[in-house]
């Protein structure tokens, strides 16, 4: 299979003869020949809207795509959002008229936009490949008539060391497919074109393909201006600080209340926007929200770990480092990755134990059992990993596997520490092998680099009970890994539950409530059937000791907080979700996510987002030609991350490379035998 898209890449895809790009244009002009022929790409125009009321942010994604060339395209655009963000709305806007989509169960949707497609209408359809990748099909974009389409989503603004941290993810990072891809997954003929995942029977849509991509198989005509930036904050509590280490902002404040744009007006789509902030006023160790509707009782609990003196009893640790030396960490995040390494090992206590797993296409181990931290052992560590190299593929769960795959020292609490971008496309895999082998263990997930696959690393964080940070790669990325690694938090709350006592919940989700640590705040949503007030206790073990909090919550009779219902249903799609991933009550929750996709009018894996014009907009005899709209690198990522267009994997592996030769060899040969008859 691999060589048949080497040899197809060879056959079909010979880009030359590039144009330099016109300085008005909405995204840069690409323009390339295909078998002699010019082809130009669909340009792209992003603005976001965004609005925050306190730790509640809601998103408006508008994308203007415009067609240069003189024939009708079926333009496709692939794109992340935020994973835990709840889609609500989709609106398309041809020209004149306006078209509010409408929800339908995936397979349904495709057959409205195939028929639009085939009656020169303009359609739009949104669909959800994994909770953070997305893909806007546009079916007869027309030359000189750009179309419209807004996107609207609501999320919580998550507590992270003290801060909130609203994260826009603006592209999507390369995804490494694994070698094991053909042999371990079964393709089967369906609508969706899915996967078969072994040992389940459950089907996943496959990734897309990976587009075009500007400076590597693309010429550099991107233009630096795709995205704008609209943001409103307003709080009751006292605004603190406000920023973005990742974008310079023009800011306006006025007491409680702000407005944002990007500092250069627009900005390149190659890193995403990470936006921080502090609310005063906001102590209470546990607060709930609630709404009522047709629909019935919904509500959210707040809780914040009590503020604990440091405990003179500290278990000894296992650490477990598991370091992504794949082909996409070379350069910045492998510095940063070798930084944070160097100040963790510095930290180790002399209680402690630890173990360094470098992984690529490959595992390997600096020892297969667990070592000493003693001072001999910790400068044996440091030159090991002075001479780590990167390279290769993203082989996480042989990694993960390894991790746990040694016997565990005993009286020792087992922390998995996990270093990389998470560029990969098996998630599911990873989180089952996770589930099955982490016991009491822990992991600690840090993403390194611009546009990490937050999705990935934030579950494998919330399966290992544990946090995640990410270490942007600007100018301070090695002080930032230096500063996390150095203090690799114990919790100050776990073993959390809830006695709901009389109130009736459903749907509570997370299902598996996570550690709390120090600085971070825990959300838990669940429906309910109440009309009064109602008392809850919030246990836990703090330092050793049961510790208990109770909590009075008002239960609403009015439709306040209209957010609430479309972040509980997000939050149960995702609990849902990770049950797929790992197997459990499959078709079971297949159902209801459908279910939830429809009642509450969101975006999931079985539903999608299809608009269709009313008039026709394609009265040429011309079938629209496909095209992808190119997207430019990710900010500090090397062109040996990307997919080839022989293998999908972050870089050629040795018996690929050794079989291309023989091809090209006996291809040589056959050629001049032909020649001799």
């Amino acid at each position: 299979m691999r060589l048949f898209f080497f040899l197809s890449g060879l056959i079909l895809f010979p880009l030359a003869a590039f144009a330099s790009p016109a300085p008005d244009e909405v995204a840069g002009r690409v323009i390339a020949e295909l078998n002699g022929r010019r082809i130009e790409l669909p340009l792209l125009d992003s603005r976001l809207s965004v609005n925050i009321e306190g730790d509640v942010a809601t998103v408006e994604v508008i994308q203007t795509f415009s067609n240069p060339s003189p024939e009708p395209l079926e333009a496709e655009y692939l794109f992340p959002l935020n994973q835990r963000a709840a889609v609500y709305g989709m609106e398309f806007r041809v020209g004149s008229e306006v078209i509010e989509a409408v929800i339908r169960e995936k397979h349904k949707a495709e057959a409205e936009f195939e028929t639009a497609k085939q009656e020169g209408k303009a359609a739009a359809l949104l669909t959800q490949h994994r909770p953070n990748m997305f893909t806007q099909r546009i079916a007869n974009l027309m030359p000189g008539r750009p179309v419209e389409v807004r996107l609207r989503y609501v999320q919580a603004v998550p507590k992270i060391d003290g801060r909130y941290e609203l994260v826009i993810p603006l592209i999507v990072g390369p995804r490494y497919q694994g070698v094991d891809a053909t042999r371990d997954v079964d393709r089967v003929a369906s609508r969706d074109e899915q996967q078969v995942l072994p040992d389940s029977g459950w089907s996943l849509s496959r990734l897309p393909e990976y587009p075009g991509v500007a400076g590597l198989d693309l010429p550099e005509t991107v233009a630096s201006d795709r995205v704008s930036l609209d943001l409103n904050l307003i709080s009751a509590a006292t605004l603190g600080a406000f920023g973005s280490d990742t974008h310079p902002l023009r800011i306006d404040r006025d007491g409680n209340r702000l407005t944002a744009r990007f500092a250069a007006g627009k900005v390149l789509d190659n890193r995403d926007l990470v936006l921080h902030y502090t609310l005063g006023g906001s102590a209470l160790e546990a607060a709930a929200l609630s709404h009522h509707d047709e629909r019935g009782g919904f509500l959210s609990l707040i809780i914040e770990p009590p503020e604990l003196p440091r405990s003179e009893e500290i278990m000894a640790r296992e650490l477990v480092f598991v370091l992504d030396t794949s082909g996409s960490m070379n350069g910045e995040p492998m510095a940063a990755s070798k930084r944070f390494m160097r100040s963790a090992l510095k930290g180790l206590r002399p209680s402690d134990y630890f173990r360094i797993i470098p992984f690529a296409n490959t595992t390997r181990q600096m020892s297969d059992q667990a070592l000493r931290a003693t001072v001999q052992n910790i400068r044996a560590a440091r030159s090991y990993i002075d001479q780590l190299n990167s390279g290769g593929g993203t082989e996480i769960d042989n990694a993960i596997r390894t991790a746990f795959g040694t016997k565990q020292p005993a009286d020792t609490l087992r922390i998995v520490v996990f270093l990389s971008d998470g560029y990969i496309g098996g998630e599911a895999q990873v989180l089952r092998t996770i589930r099955k082998q982490i016991g009491k263990a822990r992991i600690y997930a840090f993403g390194i680099g611009n546009a990490v696959n937050r999705y990935l690393l934030d579950a494998m964080a919330d399966e290992g009970r544990g946090y995640v940070r990410y270490v942007g790669l600007d100018e301070n990325a090695l002080e930032v890994a230096e500063v996390l690694a150095a203090d690799l938090k114990s919790p100050l709350l776990t073993d959390i539950e809830i006695d709901w006592g009389d109130l009736a919940v459903e749907g509570v989700s997370p299902d598996r409530l996570p550690d709390l640590f120090a600085g971070n705040s825990l959300r838990v949503y669940a429906r309910h059937q109440g009309k009064e007030a109602a008392d809850i206790k919030v246990t836990g073990i703090a330092n050793g000791r049961r510790a208990e909090l109770p909590v009075r919550v008002e239960l609403a009779d009015s439709a306040d907080e209209p957010a609430l219902p479309l972040m509980w249903a997000r939050r149960r799609i995702a609990v849902l979700e990770r049950r797929v991933a790992v197997g459990e009550r499959i078709e079971e929750s297949d159902q209801e996510i459908t279910r939830l996709g429809l009642d509450f009018s969101l975006q999931t894996r079985n539903t999608s987002f299809i608009a269709v014009s009313r008039q026709v907009v394609n009265n040429t005899e011309q079938v629209a030609r496909k095209a992808g709209v190119p997207l430019p690198m990710v900010s500090g990522v090397k062109a040996t991350a990307y997919p080839q267009k022989f293998a999908g994997s972050s870089s050629p592996e040795p018996e690929a490379i050794f079989g291309f030769i023989v091809v090209a060899v006996m291809t040589f040969l056959g050629l001049r035998r032909r020649k001799r008859v």
